[in-house]
């Protein structure tokens, strides 16, 4: 199986910055696309960043400037830096893996949009 963990939330003061991380462990053999999403309460789940296997970024008009996407394909990891971090920016963040192909046994298998569990961002005075 294939386990995904995040860490990197907690609370923080308007102006400041977090650096989130989403790791896929286990046998895993290739990650397509990666989306970081957020989902404030009483609010639609939104879109924050994308990054494809080839490393270009793509970002809501919200962040751009301020969040910067990269993954560590070496470690299976997405990286999700926030900057000057507003109050607007409260949510659940959530990484999605688009697609992981990994081993099962000697068994190739194939997971579609396999998502982290979230981690809670905070921005308040």
């Amino acid at each position: 199986q294939v386990e995904i963990v995040e860490s990197g939330g907690g609370l923080v003061q308007p102006g400041g910055s977090l650096n989130l991380s989403c790791t896929a462990s286990g046998r895993v053999f290739s990650i397509y696309s990666v989306d970081w999403y957020r989902q404030a309460p009483g609010k639609q789940r939104e879109l924050v960043a994308s990054i494809t296997s080839g490393g270009s970024p793509n970002y809501v008009d919200s962040v751009k400037g301020r969040f910067a996407i990269s993954r560590d394909d070496v470690n299976n990891t997405v990286y999700l830096e926030m900057n000057s971090l507003k109050p607007e920016d409260t949510a659940t963040y959530y990484c999605n893996f688009d697609q992981i192909g990994y081993y099962s046994g000697s068994t190739r298998r194939i997971a579609y949009n396999y998502w982290g569990q979230g981690t809670q961002v905070t921005v308040s005075s």
